[in-house]
């Protein structure tokens, strides 16, 4: 069963305190005391690097760390081919990708932390995929010969071109003030390629905070704002990350209506939820 499976060691650098510890991952693990470099370490690293050729999947690290900063996971030998974007070593792998389909919603579910949001900006056209290769990242003409014979090897293609528009609504709308000036009635107003200004404020309650500051706004606010945002221009690819935070369920189907209005036979949105 073993030489089926392949690991991810996934080392948390929020967690990981070299300098704070006795190095208990590299001192319990059984490849380190064959004379491996399976673990490497010491006070002077900012974050400990696990081999993922050399783990054995053990898990003693996972336990001796005082941290918890240490996972490892086992995956099917399969996936280690469809590897789409990996940001260093020891971090997580993102493995395939969602294709967007004009005239459909399409909806990403999952818990944090398992590659929406990166699969967002890959789709975008804000990240370009790595295939894996974060030391030797492909260039743009490989990607594309990776992508052969798909639907997103023409998706991509567009993205390059400047043939097709994507636009994402951010996930942590709390940001948004430090990046927009201005109050929502203005903002809107720069921003409004389909003449829907009216009825996107009407439909998502923006009315009675028309003339406020955008930096004056609640989370709830602030997420309606960001949908009618990203609503009220014009593209072929709508993109909402986590649209739902902060809304009450009244507001959460109103938003879903907005979204769903989007849809167009050139058209198609993503959410993640």
């Amino acid at each position: 069963m073993a030489d089926k499976l392949t690991r991810i060691a996934i080392v948390n650098p929020d967690k990981c305190k070299p300098k704070k510890c006795r190095q208990e991952c590299k001192k319990s693990c059984p490849v380190v005391k064959t004379g491996k470099l399976c673990i490497e370490v010491s006070l002077a690293s900012k974050i400990a690097f696990i081999s993922e050729e050399l783990c054995i999947g053990c898990g003693i690290c996972v336990k001796k760390c005082p941290f918890e900063a240490i996972q490892i996971i086992n995956l099917p030998k399969d996936l280690d081919k469809d590897t789409t974007h990996r940001y260093g070593p020891n971090t997580f792998k993102l493995h395939r990708l969602p294709v967007p389909r004009p005239g459909q919603v399409l909806g990403l579910v999952g818990t944090n932390g398992i590659g929406k949001s990166t699969a967002l900006k890959v789709l975008a056209g804000k990240l370009k995929p790595n295939l894996g290769r974060f030391n030797n990242p492909p260039d743009w003409q490989e990607i594309l010969t990776y992508f052969r014979g798909s639907e997103l090897q023409n998706y991509f293609t567009r993205i390059l071109e400047d043939n097709l528009k994507a636009i994402i609504k951010p996930q942590y709308v709390d940001h948004i003030p430090k990046a927009v000036q201005g109050n929502v009635g203005q903002v809107l107003e720069q921003k409004d390629e389909r003449e829907m200004k009216a009825e996107l404020c009407n439909d998502l309650e923006l009315n009675q905070v028309i003339d406020r500051n955008v930096g004056d706004l609640s989370g709830g606010e602030l997420q309606r704002f960001a949908i009618a945002v990203v609503a009220i221009q014009s593209a072929e690819i709508y993109m909402f990350d986590e649209p739902s935070s902060y809304l009450d369920v009244k507001q959460r189907l109103k938003a879903a209506q907005v979204i769903r209005s989007l849809l167009r036979p050139n058209r198609c949105c993503l959410l993640l939820c």
